[in-house]
């Protein structure tokens, strides 16, 4: 709607986990290191918090970028807010395989034969559980804790990505065999303010402008109002630059911004 007016290819801040707008902070690049430092050397369970908003699962979707298809399988459950059952069954859904099972018994032993057949064919499998913290069912978890038992003697069969709010983490703690066994975990906090102008920036660059249309006085207003939460951020600056082009504005100023606020709150 107001790409033309601005010299856009496309908008600049959708609220949708586009690898190509990832934008790599200290944070988020430290992220990515353990989350695969964790897979290549099949630690088991490793756990990613941050949050709601902070980029959790825009990092997973660039991590499953990342890694080899050739090399790896990957299952990635978004809602894992499932029963024991329907859980396992989603995860065999996930892993692509052909055959279901309506028992606890026959969908382990379906994961089983299909971890070892992709070790024997040098693959590792991943399986990645985003949004976790809606897990609500305590026997969930305890299937969670029972796929790393898929091992032999010297190696995890899968690796268990679990992402979450903060929430997630004090659910985990009262869970004594789980926590002990996530040997990897980092927690995402939002930008400061100067990643939060570089944030701007680099998402303009990547739609097109090269030109920074944001004023200083613009940012400080925008970080004032979304403490760096990036989810935030977009949303803000999308409504400004929706308003900047009903207005024929030439930038975006802090009245501008604050008119936006105003009219969300």
């Amino acid at each position: 709607m107001y790409e033309e007016y601005w010299g856009l290819k496309e908008p600049p801040f959708e609220n949708v986990p586009d690898p190509n707008y990832f934008y790599k902070t200290e944070a988020h690049e430290e992220a990515m290191k353990r989350l695969i430092y964790a897979v290549e050397r099949r630690k088991g369970a490793c756990m990613l918090t941050g949050e709601v908003g902070c980029g959790k699962t825009m990092v997973s979707r660039v991590f499953i970028q990342e890694l080899s298809d050739k090399k790896y399988e990957i299952a990635l459950i978004a809602n894992p807010s499932l029963d024991p059952i329907d859980f396992l069954k989603e995860i065999v859904y996930q892993l692509g395989i052909d055959k279901t099972a309506d028992s606890k018994v026959e969908l382990l032993r379906l994961l089983n034969n299909e971890m070892l057949e992709n070790m024997n064919a040098g693959k590792d499998t991943v399986i990645i559980v985003d949004e976790a913290q809606a897990i609500e069912d305590v026997r969930t978890f305890e299937e969670l804790r029972l796929l790393l038992n898929f091992q032999l003697n010297e190696r995890f069969l899968l690796t268990l990505v679990l992402i979450g709010q903060p929430e997630f983490k004090e659910k985990v703690s009262r869970i004594k065999q789980l926590d002990q066994r996530i040997s990897i975990r980092y927690h995402i906090k939002p930008l400061d303010f100067n990643d939060t102008a570089r944030y701007i920036i680099f998402r303009l660059k990547k739609a097109g402008l090269e030109e920074n249309i944001f004023t200083k006085e613009a940012v400080e207003k925008i970080y004032g109002y979304t403490n760096g939460v990036p989810r935030m951020i977009n949303v803000i600056c999308d409504l400004s630059l929706l308003v900047g082009c009903s207005s024929k504005a030439r930038v975006i100023d802090s009245k501008l911004v604050q008119k936006v606020i105003d009219d969300a709150q």
